[in-house]
């Protein structure tokens, strides 16, 4: 057990508050197995009817993500200590896309990496305008994870696919907009919500109780500011490689088009390739749990990649932000370079008790 989140029961509500603000409330294994217990004792208690996860007041993140030092100095080495992490924190994600009950996430501040697989996958997710969203693994040579490859491509047209290879990030209401989150409201209102939570009798009809919460607090969803550039995203990242949506754009001619070729380019080629397979593959998968499978084997070979330890060094341990990518194009990097991250695990596969 963890003593970076509490949980607890109260008037049937399961709550999971994430108590680790110098770190902006990151996952470690511990945390990850913290929750997954709780989860999995909730799942069958007829007395917990709604689980709620928020973050400890006063701090700007709902959680920033997951340990990346960890990940990148256990990738040095055999990587034990990674794929562990891996393990129990995606059987996390699965166990929340799969909780027979209501889940309200309240992404009250960043919402970055394991933040997002800790609040995406419930079925009530509110954002304010201090949310901030982003999948931004490109950028050190990882991949959008935690179920990014399921999430990412069942949003509106080609969105998922610009977010998970630029790293976009999406901030306030347009987090909503995205339908990220189902909901949006002032932060000024989470103390309210929580009190009428308190107060509530979830006992019988708990999504329509909290449904009927939400309504009474959320406000309405303005257009996002993404969505003037809808008709770019989806006709240039649809192409099928990478090379092809980076064509597309250059040929595209318009301002924005080009900041995100720009962008591209700084991302590491290698990610960038694995995660468009990621979220296409994704897209057509019948189960998240199988999703889940196929990130794993990603995540099991990328820790120890050179990209992802380049991409550590450059951004998080010498703070230069100029990370040295190898392959350096994303024409050098070949569909068997990515293909050998795809390859099943045999005995290591992942399991959910099945």
């Amino acid at each position: 057990m963890s003593n970076e989140v509490s949980v607890s029961v109260r008037r049937g509500v399961g709550r999971i508050t994430l108590t680790r603000p110098k770190a902006l409330h990151a996952l470690n294994a511990p945390m990850c197995e913290t929750i997954l217990a709780a989860l999995e004792r909730w799942a069958d208690d007829p007395t917990v009817y709604l689980v709620m996860i928020d973050h400890e007041a006063d701090t700007r993140g709902f959680c920033a993500g997951g340990d990346i030092r960890m990940l990148a100095e256990s990738g040095a080495g055999d990587a034990s200590e990674a794929r562990a992490f891996f393990n129990v924190e995606y059987r996390m994600n699965a166990a929340l896309k799969t909780f027979p009950k209501p889940v309200l996430a309240i992404m009250d501040g960043v919402t970055m990496g394991g933040g997002v697989g800790l609040s995406v996958h419930g079925s009530h997710r509110v954002a304010t305008e201090r949310t901030l969203f982003a999948m931004p693994e490109t950028g050190i040579g990882l991949f959008p994870d935690v179920g990014g490859g399921w999430f990412l491509p069942r949003l509106s047209g080609e969105l998922g696919t610009w977010l998970a290879l630029t790293g976009a990030r999406l901030k306030g209401s347009d987090v909503a907009a995205a339908r990220v989150a189902t909901h949006y409201l002032p932060s000024e209102l989470i103390t309210n919500l929580k009190k009428q939570i308190d107060a509530a009798d979830f006992s019988v009809g708990a999504a329509e109780m909290l449904n009927e919460i939400l309504r009474g607090l959320t406000h309405t969803v303005p257009p996002g500011s993404f969505e003037a550039h809808g008709d770019v995203i989806d006709t240039c990242f649809a192409k099928d490689t990478a090379e092809e949506i980076v064509a597309a754009l250059e040929a595209n001619g318009d301002d924005w088009a080009a900041e995100q070729v720009a962008t591209l380019r700084t991302k590491s080629p290698e990610t960038v390739k694995v995660a468009l397979r990621q979220v296409r593959e994704g897209g057509k998968m019948a189960t998240f749990e199988d999703n889940m499978r196929m990130e794993y084997r990603i995540g099991w070979r990328k820790v120890q990649s050179h990209d992802f330890l380049e991409g550590v060094r450059a951004v998080i341990i010498d703070k230069d932000n100029d990370p040295k990518w190898r392959p350096s194009r994303l024409e050098d990097v070949s569909d068997e370079d990515i293909a050998k991250y795809f390859e099943p695990l045999g005995p290591d596969e992942l399991t959910f008790g099945d």
